[in-house]
């Protein structure tokens, strides 16, 4: 009990005060600067038509977002792989009402700010593998399956392979290098109790460092028996660091209504899906799935609107026409923005990176 309480505390104290990236500033002669925060909030949108077709070559102007039922301009459009679309240019001055999420940061004495593209490059793959006592039957199985997924993942330009029991083993971080990936999950064996939720927290964390879409897929056997962390603040954070979480589990966490609707829930929330697999075949079929998403997601950004609320904000995407509002739309559902923060530093600003939230 003792180990447990000491683990939930250290997760406690490495939660982040906010998601953004802090500035950075190098000393220099021209005297202090203020460093502020301008919003961007970045969605992944599925949009499917009642056959669960997915429905492409939409415009920017096809789609409407709100936010606490304030409507937003979209800045950025994409449709699957395809190139980023700039459709507003970064707000002049950060407004202290706009929210303060993650985002580009702009020198109050006038520097241009980072390149808006360099925060979309690119798409990345978390896995996270249970290799829980759950897992001892079909564990070869669910490493072929997740070997192959890594192989056909040709539209994603990076994957990470972590695995959990009681514990994150982070077997091979972000790389393009697929060989070295599969060798990582070649070389996991199955351990004791299974921490979901704890571990599931640490790969967003991690996942939330890198810009760019990243999605999260979870490979699961069973419930979760260890954790210290409740799956709420984990789908709380996955949303508000905008990264879907794919669910897939056996037919043995389908047992457990619990686990069952957690899965749900949270992939729901997140933008992303949850499947039960019955047998190897319907894994697979599942992976397929989960890749043929993220080929067809658009992505959609926007600076947000002036807005008082510092609480939780609700998001809303909609098709405008009567003639797409019969098409269904996937994605978060909101996200809670970090304390307002800006630094007056000594310095010219040298370099300042941000995560799109």
């Amino acid at each position: 009990m003792q180990k447990h309480l000491v683990f939930a505390l250290a997760l406690l104290l490495a939660l982040p005060s906010g998601f953004g990236t802090p500035t950075i500033a190098q000393q220099g002669q021209s005297g202090p600067r203020l460093r502020v925060i301008v919003d961007l909030v970045q969605l992944n949108v599925a949009v499917t038509d009642s056959r669960g077709n997915y429905v492409s070559d939409l415009r920017p102007s096809d789609f409407t977002i709100t936010e606490d039922g304030i409507t937003e301009k979209i800045a950025t459009f994409e449709e699957g792989n395809g190139p980023t679309r700039t459709l507003v240019d970064m707000p002049e001055e950060a407004n202290a009402d706009a929210g303060d999420a993650p985002a580009q940061a702009r020198d109050a004495a006038g520097d241009p700010p980072q390149n808006l593209n360099a925060a979309f490059t690119g798409a990345a793959v978390f896995i996270l593998f249970d290799t829980s006592n759950y897992m001892y039957r079909g564990f070869v199985f669910a490493q072929d399956a997740i070997s192959d997924f890594i192989r056909s993942l040709e539209t994603v330009d990076k994957v990470a392979f972590y695995s959990y029991s009681r514990n994150l083993s982070r077997a091979a971080t972000l790389t393009a290098d697929r060989a070295w990936v599969v060798r990582g999950v070649r070389t996991t064996v199955a351990g004791d109790d299974a921490a979901l939720y704890n571990c599931l927290l640490l790969t967003v964390k991690d996942a939330a460092q890198y810009p760019g879409r990243k999605v999260v897929v979870v490979f699961s056997n069973g419930p979760d028996n260890a954790s210290m962390v409740p799956p709420e603040d984990v789908a709380e954070l996955a949303q508000s660091v905008g990264i879907p979480v794919y669910m897939i589990s056996t037919a043995e966490a389908r047992l457990e209504p619990v686990s069952t609707a957690v899965f749900e829930r949270m992939s729901a929330a997140t933008g992303g899906k949850a499947y039960f697999a019955a047998s190897w075949r319907d894994e697979k079929k599942a992976f397929a799935s989960i890749r043929n998403d993220l080929a067809h997601l658009y992505s959609l950004s926007y600076y947000p609107a002036p807005n008082p609320n510092r609480g939780w904000r609700a998001i809303t995407v909609k098709l405008i026409s009567d003639r797409l509002k019969k098409y269904h739309i996937r994605t978060r559902n909101g996200y809670r923005p970090q304390p307002a923060r800006s630094s007056a530093v000594g310095a010219p600003a040298a370099q300042s990176e941000s995560v799109p939230h």
